[in-house]
């Protein structure tokens, strides 16, 4: 098949593009700042895969959340008006979504069929979504993978730990109670070929057991065989992080329902498991 890629030289992308050419697909690359030029790249393409967007780790402001909002919602909609005017046309359109899409708990529990929460994330998720789907009305499958938080040796959250980790400096994030719905990065990629091949609708790309953050913290440290008792007050997080700060210390419990329904089976579905795996490597 011939794929294209949308946001395809993050953390995500670069893995997903290996994974690809490993089994003989032609990969093409197009940035989102020209959703016309992307769109005419399009053209004659099997299947284009979204992943583009303003990094969401960072100090939130009324600016950042504008170039967070306007990098996934107005990017999609005028790359898919493009498309429109394009022929032929891809026959599918994968798209990432992510978690957030649910809003946080520490009671509740959240799969495929759960609504959308009503903080930023939550409503951002949800329009960005609306706006993917619109590329049914132009003759294309649509699957939304709204996925976790992704683990890897070479970028996301893990990458940032493992140092800290290491120096014995780690442990537990505000309270520690707050849910930690992650995913290996294989599985995530694995989710992402399944999509691309055939998987329709919503996705939850997250492992089918999330963990604390006080777990995942225990967990890391003893795969590390390092202590992790240093932890990180919420204050801090805030004063680093601002508004920005909520993605850390309000989690969200999330099942991967859909997925598993439709056939995929995780190959790291244990927190400890995964870990071991990764840094074996």
């Amino acid at each position: 098949m011939r794929i294209l890629l949308l946001g395809g030289t993050g953390f995500i992308g670069k893995h997903l593009q290996a994974a690809l050419l490993a089994r003989g697909d032609e990969v093409l690359l197009a940035s989102m700042r020209d959703p016309a030029a992307a769109a005419q790249r399009a053209a004659g393409c099997d299947v284009v895969v979204n992943l583009a967007g303003e990094p969401i780790a960072q100090r939130w402001s009324s600016a950042v959340k504008d170039r967070i909002a306007a990098s996934r919602i107005a990017a999609t909609s005028a790359f898919l008006s493009a498309l429109a005017e394009r022929q032929p046309r891809p026959r599918a359109f994968v798209a990432a979504s992510a978690i957030g899409y649910y809003g946080s708990s520490e009671t509740a529990t959240f799969d495929e069929h759960s609504a959308a929460g009503s903080d930023f994330l939550g409503t951002l998720c949800a329009e960005w979504e609306r706006r993917s789907l619109q590329a049914r009305g132009l003759g294309m499958r649509v699957s939304l993978l709204r996925t976790g938080v992704v683990l890897g040796l070479d970028g996301g959250a893990l990458a940032k730990l493992l140092p800290i980790f290491r120096l014995g400096l780690g442990g537990i994030v505000g309270s520690g109670k707050q849910w930690f719905s992650w995913i290996h990065i294989e599985d995530q990629i694995a989710i992402y070929l399944a999509a691309i091949d055939g998987l329709d609708g919503i996705l939850n790309a997250t492992a089918p057991a999330p963990v604390t953050n006080a777990e995942f913290t225990a967990a890391l440290g003893a795969a590390l065989h390092r202590p992790a008792i240093l932890p990180v007050p919420a204050f801090a997080l805030h004063a680093l992080l601002g508004e920005g700060a909520s993605v850390v210390l309000e989690g969200q419990r999330v099942l991967p329902t859909q997925t598993l329904a439709a056939g995929y089976r995780f190959r790291h579905p244990q927190i400890a498991a995964a870990l071991t795996d990764l840094l074996a490597r």
